[in-house]
């Protein structure tokens, strides 16, 4: 399953999370671990108002069991009374100046600011996610907003001259971009915030309406996105939040009054979305089983404990439920006995446990059902060869971070998306070794390369079937503007601000004639 990682910038320090958190909100100011934000009968939105639908949907906290957060689940009538909205404001939407719609974008950026600590402990409550990082979710949702708003303003188009044809003088072409039609955004458990807001920012930005279908396990932060959305001016009809079981998206993925389908989650439901709608529009942020690689150069004392700690930190820092979380790694033969060592220190220097204490760097996976299966292939590989360095003993929903050695090429381990605490370290003979290393793999969505040097950083650039390389640090890097996705099983298209409003938006051509130039 595809995800939204945290990355920083700078090189060292190794283990500070991008972006700072504002003040407000009921939490703000709690003590660490003092409470878990509870949400009772929460509403969700059909055409940008709030609505209870039937029956009741239940949000567990993964670390402990209890009971978070309750909502309802959209009725069948309320699915259509959504998606009939979305179809009728289609028009009005798309004629939306830029300054409503970079208004309404400022607007969910502020009002998150001032709402940080509330939300990340929303995100903790119903996600598992230490606080750190469901702190360092809300920030960069807040960025994503502010990006939003900014490229909603300049999303101008393109004048091009067409007299460079001699029967083309006096013509000159006016390329703009006008949205597809409603998108249908379908979201995963991992990140509930800014995955949504990768979403919803980008549409909004373009003038398209959108229907957003969450996780049924983390609805809590769509439906308070879709809260601060109702406080903007959009036009009624704009966005929808419907808390729906995974069963039923088929229903809106299928209807014709949504061509656009934005998709982020695990590959067989992306294949199976792009074989049931081959006529729509269809983005596709599926898995990855990261690699980063320690080329020969990287070689100093220095060097290789800040790779080990960056690794570490980011193989575990959303309990490895992140597509480009570290997954694999390869290290230069001559390097590999003074690295590893050192990884295993940094791993066990992670502190795991109730993701609410700020102390915490790792918490639960989503449900015992996922620790107990990351648990079922850890011990295959082990049965296969494979040594575990440490790690390796599951706690209920807790599994902890883990490092194996020995990992046969074709383990699950290393061959598909452990989507959990895991690494896979191995040794290679040269830089090329373990590029081809890397490739070998049926996804190819991030790759980090450790090295100093410009012309191996070009060569990896060049040799890595990957959608990103990232030079000197982890794959786990993302700035929420640039261009994000993968290429062979990790999807099709890109996130990114700019790159998923061309995605969501048609190029339309005006030629004038009898223009004096």
């Amino acid at each position: 399953m595809c995800a939204d990682p945290v990355g920083e910038g700078t090189r060292r320090p190794a283990e500070q999370p991008l972006h700072g958190v504002g003040d407000g909100g009921p939490a703000a100011g709690q003590a660490a671990g003092s409470r878990l934000l509870r949400v009772e009968s929460a509403a969700f939105y059909v055409a940008s108002r709030p609505a209870h639908g039937e029956g009741e949907l239940t949000v567990h906290h993964p670390y402990d069991g209890r009971a978070v957060g309750r909502t309802t689940l959209a009725t069948t009538d309320q699915v259509e009374a959504a998606v009939a909205a979305a179809a009728g404001v289609a028009a009005e939407a798309a004629a939306l100046p830029a300054h409503a719609r970079a208004a309404a974008l400022d607007h969910v950026s502020r009002r998150l600011a001032e709402r940080a600590d509330e939300v990340a402990l929303l995100i903790t409550a119903e996600g598992g996610k230490p606080l750190k990082w469901a702190r360092a979710e809300v920030g960069r949702a807040i960025s994503t907003f502010r990006w939003a708003a900014e490229e909603a303003r300049r999303f101008s188009g393109e004048l091009q001259r067409l007299d460079t044809d001699p029967t083309a003088t006096g013509r000159i072409a006016l390329v703009r971009r006008a949205p597809k039609g409603p998108v249908l955004g379908i979201t995963p458990f991992n990140f509930p915030l800014n995955l949504v807001a990768h979403k919803v920012a980008p549409a909004v930005a373009v003038g398209a309406p959108i229907v957003v279908k969450p996780a049924p396990a983390t609805p809590l932060s769509a439906l308070l996105l879709g809260e601060l959305l109702a406080e903007t001016d959009l036009p009624e009809g704009m966005f929808s939040v419907l808390p729906l079981p995974n069963e039923r998206a088929a229903e809106l993925v299928a209807d014709p009054r949504l061509p656009v389908v934005s998709f982020t989650g695990s590959g067989p439901v992306g294949a199976a979305i792009r074989r049931a709608v081959p006529d729509k529009h269809v983005t596709l942020e599926l898995g990855g089983n990261a690699a980063a690689v320690i080329c020969e150069d990287w070689n100093t004392d220095e060097d290789l404990t800040y790779a080990a700690h960056r690794i570490a930190t980011f193989a575990n820092y959303q309990a490895g439920q992140s597509c480009i979380a570290v997954q694999r790694v390869y290290v230069h033969e001559w390097l590999y006995d003074a690295f590893l060592p050192r990884l295993v220190a940094a791993v066990q220097e992670l502190r795991t446990g109730d993701p609410s204490d700020e102390l915490t760097d790792v918490g639960p996976l989503v449900s015992e059902e996922a620790a107990r299966r990351v648990e079922a292939w850890v011990d295959e590989a082990v049965t296969a060869g494979a040594t575990i360095e440490v790690g390796g003993r599951r706690e209920g929903a807790t599994y902890p971070p883990t490092v194996l050695t020995g990992v046969p090429a074709d383990a699950r381990v290393s061959a598909e998306e452990v989507f959990g605490p895991v690494l896979v370290v191995a040794r290679v003979e040269h830089d090329r070794a373990a590029f081809a290393a890397v490739n070998d793999s049926a996804y190819g969505l991030q790759a980090g390369v450790f090295t100093h040097r410009l012309d191996v950083a070009f060569a990896a650039h060049r040799a890595l079937e990957v959608g990103g390389v990232v030079v000197g640090d982890v794959p786990s890097y993302r700035a929420d503007q640039m261009p994000y996705g993968g290429v062979k099983g990790s999807g099709v298209g890109r996130e990114g601000l700019r790159s998923a409003m061309e995605d969501y938006t048609d190029p339309r051509v005006m030629v004038l004639t009898g223009v004096t130039l």
